[in-house]
């Protein structure tokens, strides 16, 4: 049988505010344990949670971004249960009524575009860290994270497999530190993921039973967790056996999912409206602020680059993965005299490797847009060929120097004068009778031996286009 796999992600975004979502204590991350747990943190009698205005806005940010609609009356709610980290025994989150409802996120799956939608966001606190090592068989308590404000964002159920997954994680992602409401460091655990995933018969509108597999850190750990969890589903399936609705955890180690608890159903938490906080008013002059204040967000952009540039879709998609990116080709196109597709081109092919390579992001790039685009100014103007030019972009990301200073210091310059190129290659006619004969008996590929001998006797510098056309008007 055919199986389809179904996949739905509960994304936790921890926003980027100075302090928690409902006391001053700071959200710095990497302090020692239990030093930013103020007395509303950790729930001592008495105290009473105030919300932070600025974790708000950047759900409105989000909504706004995601064509979702904005509340303009939400509440909190407690949700009951009991962990040795959270203090109240309950945590501060939205049900019935979040500040953000609907919208949908484009993602690129290979050369395809999907739309997914978003169920809903809202607001809640994060809990605290149970720390199992170095305490000789007890569990220390770490408080910090508590009452960190976090902006949960829930999928429908419309991806289909771990690869759709992960570009739906990667585009949120993206988003999310494109608005700057989140750092988007996953390995501080700003960005996590939840995945629901569930098999059915191919072709059924039924969905199967999900389980819920919890705080996936990394895109890697996203997609093996997914794809371990659908095979372990469908052979249970093929067996005969039931799928059970449960939480279950991804062991790296073991590449595998294994339980972790019966998967509570909403009526498990008790939601309750919380009594200590007012609703949430959002005002139309808030919302109107809000989005005058934003900056031009992805979709916008791309269909700008494309537009403007004459660049395909997919480039634009690359180009704006990040709001660094996309300034960066803006600021290359400038410096290059408007060659926006030869910038494309190099930022999409030897940038990005080397980014990938050394694996640093665009916001420590050491080759400025400035450089590589002196750089394709050098191409354009003939003074360097495409191979030359991949061997000053190599000395500029290792510091040599300046483009011009680069070439003149390693006698790179591009030799275009036809009759330095009509002489080399009349040695090289002379030095090659055999290999000549051949090519005008028909056998084509001794064009490059002869092209390769000339360019070896040049030194790479022998301009290509122009060695190529002396050459067949001689063989000829």
């Amino acid at each position: 049988m055919h199986w389809e796999i179904v996949v739905g992600l509960e994304v936790h975004t921890q926003l980027s505010t100075r302090s928690k979502i409902f006391s001053g204590s700071s959200t710095v991350f990497g302090a020692a344990p239990n030093t930013q747990a103020s007395a509303v943190d950790i729930a001592l009698p008495g105290v009473l949670p105030v919300l932070n205005r600025s974790a708000v806005e950047r759900a409105v940010q989000l909504g706004l971004a995601i064509g979702g609609n904005i509340s303009r009356r939400s509440v909190f709610a407690r949700k009951n249960y009991f962990y040795p980290d959270l203090p109240k025994g309950y945590q501060i989150s939205q049900m019935d009524h979040p500040v953000v409802e609907g919208g949908s996120l484009t993602i690129q799956v290979g050369p395809d575009e999907k739309t997914v939608r978003i169920t809903r966001a809202h607001l809640e606190e994060d809990a605290g860290k149970s720390m199992h090592g170095d305490f000789h068989g007890m569990t220390g308590i770490d408080l910090n994270r508590a009452g960190t404000p976090l902006l949960e964002i829930v999928s429908e159920p419309d991806l289909r497999g771990a690869a759709e997954a992960v570009a739906y994680a990667k585009t949120l992602h993206g988003l999310v530190v494109w608005l700057g409401i989140c750092d988007g460091n996953m390995q501080e655990g700003s960005f996590r993921c939840d995945a629901n995933v569930s098999v059915r018969p191919l072709g059924s509108g039924v969905l199967g039973t999900r389980c819920e597999i919890k705080n996936l850190n990394s895109f890697r750990f996203l997609e093996r967790a997914i794809e371990y969890e659908a095979r372990r589903q469908i052979e249970i399936n093929e067996e005969g056996g039931t799928i059970r609705q449960e939480t279950r955890l991804y062991d790296p180690d073991r590449d595998e999912t294994r339980t972790m608890r019966s998967k509570e159903d909403a009526y498990d938490y008790r939601y309750f409206h919380d009594p200590d906080l007012s609703p949430l008013v959002i005002s139309e002059d808030w919302i109107a602020r809000t989005r005058a204040a934003m900056p031009e967000l992805p979709g916008a952009m791309r269909e700008r680059l494309v537009a403007q540039y004459a660049i395909s879709a997919y480039d634009a998609a690359a180009l704006t993965a990040s709001r660094a990116t996309a300034a960066y080709f803006e600021q290359l196109v400038a410096a290059s005299s408007g060659e926006a597709k030869l910038s494309a081109n190099w930022m999409m092919g030897d940038l990005f490797a080397a980014l990938n390579r050394y694996e640093l992001d665009m916001a420590h790039c050491p080759v400025s847009a400035a450089q590589l685009g002196r750089l394709i100014v050098r191409i354009v103007d003939g003074t360097l060929s495409g191979k030359l030019a991949k061997e000053v972009f190599e000395a500029l990301w290792q510091a040599a120097g300046e483009v011009d200073a680069i070439i003149e210091a390693r006698g790179l310059k591009q030799v275009s004068d036809s009759g330095a190129i009509a002489a080399i290659v009349d040695q090289i006619l002379a030095a090659n009778p055999a290999q000549v004969a051949d090519y005008r008996a028909g056998k084509e590929k001794m064009l490059g031996y002869l092209v390769g001998q000339a360019m070896k006797a040049m030194k790479g510098r022998a301009n290509p286009q122009q060695l190529n056309e002396i050459l067949l008007q001689k063989l000829n």
